[in-house]
């Protein structure tokens, strides 16, 4: 059974940093995209970041400059570091991964369990 497990989430004051990170544990055959979504309490969930397995990566505009998304395959993990944090990047943080579990079945999304992250003004 494949899991992901997010860690590295706490309190951090405005202008502060913070780095997440997401293990994908159990046997798969491939990961391809992997990523961090957030919600923030009253608001639909929202991509925040996606690296795919080459290394190529998108952010949401609200974070570009500020967040780097890094992976390494070997370890199968993916790291968020976030910079000059701000209170509205206030949210729970979510790492998902595409997985392909076995050979004969389609690639799926997984999700972790979620991190809070809260930034004080």
């Amino acid at each position: 059974q494949v899991q992901l497990v997010e860690s590295g989430g706490g309190l951090v004051q405005a202008g502060g940093s913070l780095t997440l990170s997401c293990a994908v544990s159990g046997s798969t055959v491939r990961i391809d995209d992997m990523g961090y979504y957030r919600q923030a309490p009253g608001k639909q969930r929202e991509l925040v970041a996606t690296i795919t397995s080459g290394s190529s990566t998108n952010f949401a505009d609200s974070v570009k400059g500020r967040f780097t998304i890094s992976r390494d395959n070997a370890k199968n993990m993916v790291y968020l570091q976030m910079n000059s944090l701000k209170p509205e990047d206030t949210a729970v943080y979510f790492c998902n991964a595409v997985i392909k579990l076995r050979i004969g079945l389609l690639p799926r999304v997984y999700w972790g369990q979620g991190t809070q992250v809260t930034v004080s003004s």
